[in-house]
């Protein structure tokens, strides 16, 4: 298990070092550059050609990304230029983490709570009522904009009925505690139970539009691993054998459906921000998507270099974790790995 852990570490290692090299030159592609950025289109000729010497942007871009990866290793990501103008990327990145991670933990939380034992009941019940309406509404997860839901859900539950706040982590005038930067934890931390309760319920609205496609995606795959499992010889065996139901279900059923199911919610945790793009646009939310949108929208170059850079290296990770847990789940995985 050490070796496998080693070998996909240094995968990882250079996923991301290929991947920060190609994002680096992405970005130094784009129109208008880091120049346009920082002095605007009316800047003169010669100012233009003076940040651009200074900023060592005449250089090859190999040698600019070696100089790039110098200062990150020293961590100095840059200075933003639109979305907090004058602030280092770095301290923009943690100061925004911290939302995006509690509004991602509980997108994932709703859509494992409902969409696997949703997904084994509706197998269990095939072609009854609850899998038809089951499979409906997954397919409607997955075909609604995760926007336009945002948008749908703010207006109905947020605007006309007043249920939910409309935009930010928490109301203005609570004089909460920050101890950790997730709010809801704040709260519980510190025993202020309004802010805790506030916070989440500023959660809940955007949470729920981000659930929705990894809800309708493990809804599927614990439904279709449930119905291969429960056709296969040996759960015919172990009810020939006279065990009871609840222990077939439990050493049987689920535990041979749950490895898709483990890699299915690894890669929609880590594909959350995609969506969380959207959704903290729609909700005002203060986390990494409503800074990568402002950064797109203002050109905000060493912070969208971060941020992206920083996601993909968490999609990466989690991606890494879920193959370990496969490995724990089926040794036979490491094994096969292992070359052995």
């Amino acid at each position: 298990m050490l070796r496998y852990t080693i070998r996909r570490l240094l995968q990882l290692l250079i996923v991301v070092g290929v991947l920060s090299l190609l994002l680096f030159a992405w970005l130094r592609s784009l129109p208008g550059g880091p120049v346009s950025a920082l002095l605007g289109e009316r800047a003169t000729a010669e100012t233009r050609a003076r940040l651009t010497e200074e900023l060592g942007l005449n250089d090859p871009i190999f040698v600019q990304y070696i100089k790039f990866v110098g200062r990150a290793l020293s961590g100095d990501f840059g200075v933003s230029t639109g979305v907090q103008p004058g602030d280092p990327a770095l301290d923009i990145f943690l100061q925004r983490l911290p939302a995006t991670l509690e509004l991602s933990i509980l997108a994932i939380i709703i859509a494992i709570a409902i969409g696997i034992p949703l997904g084994y009941l509706a197998a269990r019940r095939r072609g009854s009522v609850l899998d038809n309406l089951s499979v409906v509404s997954s397919l409607i997860g997955v075909a609604v904009p995760v926007f336009f839901l945002a948008f749908l859900l703010k207006q109905v539950f947020a605007v006309d009925l007043g249920w939910f706040p409309t935009a930010g982590r928490q109301e203005g005038g609570i004089d909460a505690t920050r101890v950790t930067g997730f709010f809801v934890l704040d709260g519980i931390l510190t025993q202020e139970w309004d802010a805790a309760w506030d916070a989440f319920v500023h959660l809940i609205l955007p949470a729920v539009a981000l659930a929705s496609i990894p809800f309708s995606v493990v809804f599927r795959i614990t439904r279709a691993s449930v119905l291969d499992v429960v056709d296969e010889d040996y759960i015919r065996t172990a009810e020939s054998k006279g065990l009871t139901t609840p222990v077939i279900r439990r050493r049987h059923v689920l535990r041979n459906a749950m490895l898709p199911v483990v890699t299915t919610i690894g890669l929609q945790t880590g594909a959350l921000l995609a969506g969380a793009v959207l959704t903290e646009t729609v909700f005002a939310f203060p986390g990494i998507g409503q800074a990568l949108a402002i950064g797109f929208e203002r050109r905000d170059y060493p912070v969208l270099l971060l941020l992206i850079l920083c996601s993909a290296g968490v999609f990466v990770l989690i991606n890494l974790l879920v193959d370990l847990s496969y490995a724990l789940i089926d040794p036979r995985i490491r094994t096969r790995g292992g070359g052995h």
